[in-house]
């Protein structure tokens, strides 16, 4: 049974608040006086809003819009769809901690995790847009190479060591255009 609008925008603001107590037990682990300062702040950063708007959140004067619940699930490391289900376990319908809570695996494991994923993930796809067959044909190559195991290679074969004759030649090629030293005076 999909919830109402009103129910999903409750279950909404009650995960994001499990969120902030699951920033704060995190924060406070290691906390300092001036580490507590501002957690309301550093959450807001975290969750990538201004500190104004996560305040008219938690005032409930402003909704947790299908983007915003995206976007703190994404940046809290939850899986897709987790803000908009009750994590009820506690008394009176009230969210288990966040950090209790046992998510599923997001349903887009191939979507970048990090920002170090997302730049890589975007140079690729740069490349690829702009030089649509030879980024196919190059990466195919690389990943080729990587993603299938090398049979074991042979050493390569020695050089023939160079006769008396070929090295006495490759000495005298070396030394023609070359101007002997000047003497010291």
């Amino acid at each position: 049974m999909p919830n109402s609008p009103v129910d999903l925008a409750q279950v909404r603001l009650d995960n994001a608040l499990a969120l902030f107590e699951e920033f704060v037990r995190q924060t406070a682990r290691h906390a300092d006086a001036a580490t507590l300062r501002g957690l309301e702040r550093r959450f807001a950063e975290r969750v990538q809003i201004q500190p104004s708007y996560w305040s008219q959140i938690k005032s409930r004067s402003r909704q947790i819009g299908e983007r915003l619940a995206r976007q703190f699930e994404h940046l809290c490391h939850k899986p897709r769809g987790w803000m908009d289900l009750a994590h009820g376990g506690g008394a009176a319908g009230t969210p288990e901690p966040a950090a209790l809570v046992r998510s599923e695996p997001a349903a887009d494991d191939n979507a970048p995790r990090d920002d170090d994923e997302k730049f890589i993930v975007g140079l690729v796809l740069t490349y690829y847009r702009r030089h649509p067959q030879r980024a196919r044909t190059r990466l195919l190559d690389l990943l080729g190479e990587v993603l299938t195991p090398q049979p074991a290679a042979a050493p390569p074969p020695a050089a023939p060591r160079p006769s008396a004759d070929d090295a006495l030649e490759l000495w005298r090629r070396t030394q023609t255009g070359v101007a002997p030293l000047k003497r010291k005076k």
